[in-house]
C-alpha cells in the first residue's frame, strides 16, 4: 500500500516527518506539541492551555487526512509532570466525553524543547 503524507500548513512544513501518514485505512498522527501554526508556543508553564494546543493540532492533522475525532482508536500523551495530568486529563475528556479511545500517559524527564510540557501522538482508522 502506497503512504501518504500530510501537512496542516503548506507554509510551515517540519522536516523529516509528517503531521499525518496515512496507509490504507490508518491514519498516524505524530506527537503533537503546543505551537500554533506559525511556529510560537503557546501556553508556556501551562499543561492544561498546552493540551489544548496539542489536541487543536491533532484535530487539524486529522482534517487534513481524512480522518475525525471519531475515527481516533489510541492517544498517547507524554509529560513531564505528574501533578500537570489533571489538567490534561480535563482537556481529554473535552474531546473525548464518552467512548473515548484506548489511551497511555508516560511520564519522562524532557521533550525536544525546554518550554513544552506536553506532546500527544493518535492513531486514527478509517472504514
Amino acid at each position: 500500500m502506497a503512504r501518504q503524507t500530510f501537512f496542516t500548513n503548506p507554509d510551515n512544513k517540519p522536516s523529516g516527518f509528517s503531521p499525518a501518514t496515512r496507509v490504507g485505512g490508518q491514519v498516524f498522527i505524530s506527537g503533537q506539541v503546543s505551537v500554533d501554526a506559525q511556529g510560537n508556543v503557546v501556553g508556556e508553564g501551562d499543561a492544561g492551555v498546552q493540551a489544548e494546543q496539542c489536541f487543536k493540532n491533532i484535530e487539524a492533522a486529522l482534517t487534513a487526512a481524512g480522518a475525525t475525532w471519531d475515527d481516533v482508536t489510541k492517544i498517547t500523551c507524554f509529560m513531564l509532570h505528574r501533578e500537570d495530568y489533571p489538567a490534561y486529563a480535563a482537556v481529554r475528556l473535552r474531546y473525548f466525553p464518552e467512548n473515548g479511545p484506548a489511551s497511555s500517559t508516560v511520564f519522562i524527564p524532557g521533550l525536544v524543547r525546554p518550554e513544552y510540557l506536553i506532546e500527544i501522538e493518535a492513531t486514527a482508522v478509517l472504514e
